[in-house]
């Protein structure tokens, strides 16, 4: 792993991970109630997710390690175009940069990184299923290209779908990842997000956000103290272990029950 890897795990870790940290205003948001009581269990329900996720993962990675890129794909596919709409190719085609397209596109520098999430042999039969995809996304990106033709306001998100497949044809996969990762989804999902918050909770919403990003940073350093492996691959554990963690409730909170909400609103 040299330098620009590096950097780009530190951008994940300090730019990518406080994008969540938002989590408990949206809660209240959708209706959470206030209290002292129902703000232990949204917390200790946070964790218990977060915290069976890392220990699922540790007892079966490979499977772990594929539900975690399909669910990144559902969350990721969600967030990239819920400001323009929900049609489903649109967000097929979003979903699969991260899943299937840096994997495919950098196969060779990606395989590592899985073998040390999920083992050698793992890692080779999931990149051989990954590889298979990208003829079918290929084909999805092209219907979404004509898709945007009619519906144009797709294509903003499609030339910017098309920048990060270029990027991710040339740079190395943890930076591929890292820009798409913080200057796309994490910027575009907090700004979202904040203009929903009520200006009153907005000022309680930025405190917890830095509160929750601290301690994430902390547990995550302390994880990696504890493991007993090189520091290379306790890294890439913590940072994508750990992204999985917070991925399953921080996506049942915004891409099902928020996003849900919203739904509703516009009904009415």
């Amino acid at each position: 792993m040299n330098y620009w890897d590096l950097l780009a795990i530190a951008a994940i870790l300090l730019l990518g991970i406080p994008h969540g940290g938002l989590d408990g205003a949206v809660a209240r948001h959708i209706g959470w109630p206030s209290g002292l009581i129902p703000w232990l269990v949204f917390h200790l329900a946070y964790i218990a997710l977060a915290t069976l996720v890392a220990i699922v993962w540790w007892l079966f990675p490979q499977p772990s390690l594929i539900i975690f890129l399909l669910i990144s794909a559902l969350h990721f596919g969600a967030s990239d175009t819920a400001d323009i709409g929900s049609d489903w190719l649109p967000r097929l085609a979003h979903g699969g940069l991260v899943g299937i397209v840096i994997p495919s596109l950098q196969d060779a520098s990606v395989e590592p990184i899985f073998a040390v999430l999920a083992g050698a042999t793992n890692a080779s039969l999931i990149i051989t299923g990954i590889n298979s995809l990208l003829i079918p996304w290929s084909f999805c990106f092209v219907s979404y290209c004509v898709f945007s033709y009619f519906k144009t306001q797709y294509r903003r998100p499609l030339i910017s779908l098309a920048i990060l497949v270029a990027l991710a044809s040339v740079l190395p996969p943890l930076i591929s990842f890292a820009l798409y990762f913080c200057l796309w989804h994490s910027r575009g999902h907090m700004l979202r997000l904040w203009r929903t918050l009520a200006p009153s909770d907005r000022t309680r919403g930025l405190r917890e956000a830095v509160s929750y990003t601290f301690l994430a940073w902390i547990s995550l350093g302390i994880i990696f103290v504890l493991l007993e492996d090189t520091a290379t691959t306790s890294l890439v554990q913590v940072t994508f272990i750990g992204l999985a963690a917070l991925t399953l409730p921080h996506m049942l909170l915004v891409d099902f029950a928020h996003s849900r909400k919203n739904k509703k609103k516009a009904l009415l």
